[in-house]
């Protein structure tokens, strides 16, 4: 079995008429939290979006552990176990957090048919889905969406969990406890994938880190290492952590 569970290797990326990826080669390990960072338009979304088949590669090849999924449509990467939870986070406003939760519960039809020990394991990772269980999904904070869509890409068993900006616009407290529920994932065994602007999420939480600048990875190694050299920060961020 490959130490990573994920592999981009060479991937390039059109968009209509712009080239968005040029050769990406990115490799996320078994049962680790992997940080994709670098500036705006670096090419971090459009790399989370050709991983999904939300738009295809021209170029290159993506890995699921031995299996090719470059060429596959976005439900058949899904049932793979991989779960995607974009920056737009794409919440149902006009359904209740349960319905939300019933509708990637693709294993039943109806909330009794939920399996209630992940329900149990979720609503401690997340209080305000079982707080606002009945309430309309639109009526809910930013930070309380965020944590529905977490909850929601979660509520079958993953290998690979993708979220794009999970802390962008969230309240500090908010954040401690997405980090938390992050590090909880992972110690289940879930390996993630996580484009961020927060430093201070990034830090706390990352195993590797792989930073993109136009459209190509262009650092990858160790979270530790990295946050531990300001000049290598500062000239692939433009900032020292």
């Amino acid at each position: 079995m490959s130490a990573n569970l994920l592999t981009l290797e060479g991937v390039h990326t059109h968009i209509g008429a712009y080239h968005i990826l040029h050769g990406v080669d990115l490799a996320v390990p078994r049962g680790q939290l992997t940080m994709l960072l670098g500036r705006n338009g670096a090419g971090k979304t459009t790399t989370l979006r050709t991983i999904m088949g939300l738009w295809h590669a021209s170029q290159g090849r993506v890995r699921f552990g031995e299996r090719d999924i470059t060429a596959l449509q976005t439900p058949q990467i899904a049932q793979l176990g991989i779960a995607y939870v974009p920056e737009t986070m794409g919440i149902f406003s006009d359904l209740t957090v349960k319905e939300n939760m019933l509708l990637a519960a693709r294993g039943a039809k109806h909330a009794a048919q939920m399996d209630k020990a992940r329900l149990q394991w979720i609503f401690k990772l997340f209080p305000a889905v079982e707080k606002f269980w009945s309430h309309p999904a639109g009526k809910l904070s930013g930070g309380q969406k965020q944590m529905l869509a977490v909850a929601r890409s979660i509520v079958e068993p993953r290998e690979l969990l993708i979220v794009d900006e999970p802390s962008k616009g969230l309240a500090p407290a908010i954040i401690n406890n997405m980090i938390d529920a992050f590090a909880e994932l992972k110690r289940s065994g879930v390996t993630i994938l996580l484009v961020e602007q927060n430093i201070h999420f990034a830090q706390r939480l990352g195993d590797t880190v792989a930073v993109m600048d136009n459209g190509r990875v262009v650092h990858s190694g160790s979270m530790a290492a990295f946050s531990a050299d300001a000049q290598l920060q500062q000239s692939l961020l433009g900032l020292a952590l």
